[in-house]
């Protein structure tokens, strides 16, 4: 088991693969994050060792890449604040309907169900 940023990766697949389940690493920053620390496109989470994941930790660390729970917390902040000073958004937000100009007549069921 390999866990890296609090997310277990899978081990049979490719480290360029994996590190798309974290959350805030898309596929075109997880091949430049391989790049620059100069793996291969085939190598394997299994086959990774200590260093080169310390290594990649470093340099998500030193680019400022925010993941995870500093993502998350970001995204509900934004939120707030649109909230609190009562937008537009905010306010559709609240009662809780489509926010970039849906169709309500028949299609606001799937804003229904997010909370």
């Amino acid at each position: 088991m390999t866990y890296i940023f609090e997310t277990k990766l899978r081990e049979n697949n490719s480290l360029q693969t994996s590190l798309t389940t974290i959350l805030g690493i898309n596929h075109y920053l997880s091949s430049n994050l391989c790049k620059k620390l100069g793996f291969t496109s085939r190598l394997k989470v299994k086959d990774l060792t200590n260093d080169q994941i310390t290594s990649l930790v470093k340099l998500v660390s030193f680019n400022n890449i925010k993941i995870n729970s500093e993502l998350i917390r970001e995204k509900t902040y934004i939120l707030n604040k649109s909230v609190s000073i009562k937008s537009y958004k905010g306010l559709r937000r609240l009662i809780k309907l489509p926010v970039r100009g849906q169709r309500t007549h028949t299609n606001s069921k799937t804003c229904k169900k997010i909370t």
